[in-house]
Order: structure tokens, then sequence, then C-alpha cells
């Protein structure tokens, strides 16, 4: 954090268009400042493109509730109109509905919302709203340092209300909230879920009062849709250091109700002197792992970034980093001879990941199967690696990864937790060879992406057949071969290696 002078905050605001909502807002006697994320990511110096400016009534309008008038006298919709007719180039949306309004101009994006007031129903999140000051708005923010505002108006330019000490609390690096805690979290519980998302992103300890209040208000969270708790979710998936906010989330009790697979993996059991590790805790450090090597300081712990491509895949990378063991519960064994055993954990694994996407609400698409590929293919490296390295198995590997190889070896990679040193560097030294044998391999045999050299059509057309069986065998025959090192990925060898196997299954080639 970094502790602004005046003239900071001034520079800070030194662009046209603050300057002209101010006077546009003294012209209408309406109140109007800069609040929440872009005040409190100014002291962080942490990029924020999202600027939300909330306008209030002065003395001597009446306020009125949003049932009773007309959307167009809402503050924030009035300043936004007047400021449309001196924009001519800015492009500006109005919402009446929602009382709210959007401009986009010079490079910046500002929202418009007016002054208000809250108070809700026990069974929703959703408020009843009416007009209120700039201390009400405050008032019901979700947290002390969302919750500083900068004047806009001429002759307040740049001043700073921070009614509940949120510089602090930044100072601090405490994440607390305005008022009560139980109320605020029982009033929207989708705040704790933004709580735990703050204290991840930030890396900010979470107040212990506001804490208990996590513990104490959980089973609140589940009137939220599963789609706004997977967007929180996500964003701390996003964040540096992931494992902060799932600890939290689990020592406040609120994993175990949004995610039960993940708490499912805690826990030691130990027999005849022989334990298991803990795999919620050796799933987290996998997590740590993957997150310090595909972490970005450009966008790492802001949801602004402009490098959503590069968010995007990190994001189901560290899904399928989180999931890798999750069958681990389900396929736990004792055996007398080899111990605590967790055979076909990556089947299981893959076949619960389609029921936890679909429950949390995440995407049912090629992004969930890219998660269940890395789950299923995650032993396939360290298998490889703790026995001979031998060509077939690499090119096996390489066929079913495909495009997606270079992310399951980071994964694997990550997977090496091991206490034992030696073990480590072990797995650490084959692992080289094994991604040495990999590029080797694909600049020679063509796996990645690979492509038959004979297709099912010229099969049919080389024995007059029509879709059957047998040419899928024949298909496979031919995979296999290549695969096993057997013949070269060419078409001519393939051709001889299906005439030899067509008449094992008693085909004619075409006359």
């Amino acid at each position: 954090m970094k502790n602004l002078t005046q003239e900071d905050i001034l520079k800070a605001l030194d662009h046209p268009v603050f300057r002209l909502i101010g006077d546009t807002a003294d012209e209408l006697n309406l109140e109007c400042y800069v609040i929440g994320g872009w005040v409190r990511d100014l002291f962080l110096q942490r990029h924020s493109k999202d600027i939300d400016v909330v306008v209030a009534f002065k003395d001597g309008y009446q306020a009125h509730s949003n049932g009773e008038a007309g959307a167009g006298s809402r503050p924030g919709i009035m300043l936004a109109e007047a400021l449309k007719k001196k924009l001519k180039r800015a492009n500006i949306a109005i919402y009446r509905n929602f009382g709210t309004a959007q401009l986009k101009s010079r490079g910046v994006e500002i929202e418009f919302v007016g002054a208000r007031k809250e108070s809700y129903d026990r069974n929703s999140r959703k408020p009843i709203t009416e007009d209120g000051t700039l201390e009400e708005d405050q008032n019901r923010r979700d947290f002390t340092i969302n919750a500083m505002a900068l004047c806009l108006n001429a002759s307040r330019f740049g001043e700073l209300i921070d009614p509940f000490d949120g510089i602090r609390d930044l100072e601090d690096r405490i994440i607390a909230t305005p008022l009560d805690p139980d109320i605020t979290f029982s009033d929207d519980p989708l705040r704790m879920m933004r709580c735990v998302r703050f204290s991840a992103q930030l890396n900010f300890d979470i107040e212990p009062e506001t804490f208990d209040a996590l513990a104490r208000n959980k089973e609140r969270i589940k009137i939220i849709s599963g789609e706004r708790i997977a967007d929180e979710l996500n964003k701390i998936m996003l964040s540096e250091h992931p494992s902060i906010g799932l600890t939290e989330l689990d020592r406040c009790g609120l994993l175990s109700i949004i995610f039960p697979e993940l708490t499912a993996l805690q826990g030691v059991e130990t027999r005849n002197g022989k334990a298991h590790k803990d795999n919620f805790y050796h799933t987290l450090e996998v997590l740590e792992n993957v997150a310090k090597a595909t972490s970005g300081k450009d966008w790492c712990n802001n949801d602004n970034s402009p490098f959503e491509d590069i968010k995007e895949h990190t994001l189901w990378l560290r899904w399928a980093a989180l999931l890798h063991d999750i069958g681990k519960p389900k396929s736990k064994r004792w055996d007398p001879q080899l111990g605590w055993t967790f055979h076909n954990h990556n089947d299981i694994g893959e076949r619960m990941i389609p029921n936890m996407f679909r429950r949390m609400k995440l995407p049912m698409n090629e992004k969930m199967k890219y998660v269940q590929k890395l789950v299923q293919l995650h032993m396939r490296p360290i298998v490889i690696a703790d026995e001979e390295v031998t060509d077939s198995a690499v090119r096996r590997l390489l066929f079913e990864a495909g495009d997606d190889i270079d992310d399951l070896m980071l994964l694997c990679t990550a997977d090496i937790t091991s206490k034992n040193e030696q073990k480590k560097q072990r797995f650490v030294d084959n692992f080289k060879l094994v991604r040495q044998k990999l590029i080797d391999i694909e600049e020679k045999d063509r796996i990645r992406n690979f492509q038959p050299p004979v297709t099912g059509e010229e099969i049919m057309e080389m024995f007059s057949l029509k879709p059957c069986r047998e040419i899928g065998i024949l298909k496979a025959a031919v995979k296999d071969a290549i695969l096993d090192g057997q013949i070269p990925n060419e078409h001519e060898p393939a051709v001889q290696l299906l005439l030899e196997k067509a008449r094992q299954l008693g085909l004619e080639t075409k006359k």
C-alpha cells in the first residue's frame, strides 16, 4: 500500500472526464463520488479499469423509493443523461429498470448509480432499495476497504471520505465489515465468498470477529445461486495463492457446504503403522505449485486484467490440479502387503467431474473435458518416469494427451510433493528424460496431432465393406502398430499391415 498525499490523489483524478462529472453534478445540485474498488486499488497501487460513481441528491430534493418515481429522476441516471449531451463521442448506456448508467469515454469505463439504502428479506439476497445519502450507501458496503469514496464536486474535489477507517485496514492488511458482520453476511451471504476471495487476492487476514461471523452464518450460503458462488470460487482459483482462499473456506465451514468432495480428501488413517498422506493438503500443495508456474504479475489478483485468454486457460489448468486426486476417497483400500492403495482414482475422478461441474454451475463443454483429460492422464507420466522410459509408452502418452501434453507434464511435475528428497529428485530427473523423449518422438513420428495414414473410407474401398466392426478393428490395428513402433506413421507400411490383418479376419481385397 502507498500512503497517498492529496497531491497524489489529485494526480490520479487528473482526467478530463472526472472534472466534467463533478461540474455537471454541481449544475444539477447533485453530490457525486468515486467509490469502492477503484479507490481501494488506487491506494494498493493495483490496476483497475472499472470505476463506480455514486450519485446522491443534495439537500432540497425529496428522496423517494424505487417504486414511487420514474427511473429518469434517479440521480445516477440524471447525471448520466446530462453528460450524454455534453460528451458527443462518449458511449453512454442507460439502464432505467436498475437506476444505473454506464459511460465509456477516452479509455475509461464508469458506472453511475444512485446512493441508496437497503433492507433485506431473510429468504433472498436481493434488497429493497431506496434513494439515500452517501453515508447510507457506505453503510451498506461489504467491507471497510470497499467503502472509501473520493468526492468529484468542485468545492471538495479529491476529498477522501472514509467513515470506517478503511485506510487503516489497508495498512494492517485486514478484511473487516463496516457494520455488524452477522448482519452484513446474513443480509447478503455472497459477501462471505467475497470476504474469502479478497483475503486470497490481496493476501489480507480476515479480522477475527468477521471470521467468526463467517462460521456462524455459513448455512446462509445455501440461498445463493451456484453461478454466483462459482464466479467467486474462480476468482479465488486465479489468485496468486489460491490455497489461502480454500483454507479459509475450509476453516469457516463454507467449503464442506459448497464443495464436499474436496473436504472428503481430508484426514490421515493409520493401520499397522502405515499411514497415507492427507490428500487435502497434498492437493493444495499441488495447486500452489501449478499456481506458481502459471502466475503472472500483470494479471494475478486482478479482476480487471486484460489478459483474458491467459487467465481462462490458467483457470482450468488450476481446476485440474485441484481435482487431480478427487477420486481417492472412493478408491481408498487397505492391502496387507502394500498398505493403503488408491487404484484407479484417476478413472473415478474423471467420472466424478461432470456431476460436480453440473452442480457447481461450471461449464459443461470443452473446458470440463480438458479438466477430465488431465485428471485421467495425470498418473501416466509418473508411472513412465518410475519405470523404464520406453518409446512405446511415450508415444501412447503423446497420442492421448495431444496438444495438452505440456499442461499435463506441468501438472505431473507439480504433483511431486514427496518429503523424501532423493525420491523427489529421481522423479524430477526421470521427468527430464520423459520430456526429451516427447520432443524426439514428436519430431520423428508426428504423434501429437495423430491422423491415421489410412482412413476408414479407404479401408471400405479396399475391402468392399459397408460400415461394420471390422473397419474399427483394422483402424485400431494400424494405430496400435504405429504407437508401439512396429511401423512408421506412413501410408505404405500401414497398407501392408492392413492387408495382413485383413487376411486374418478373412477379408478379401477388392478385385
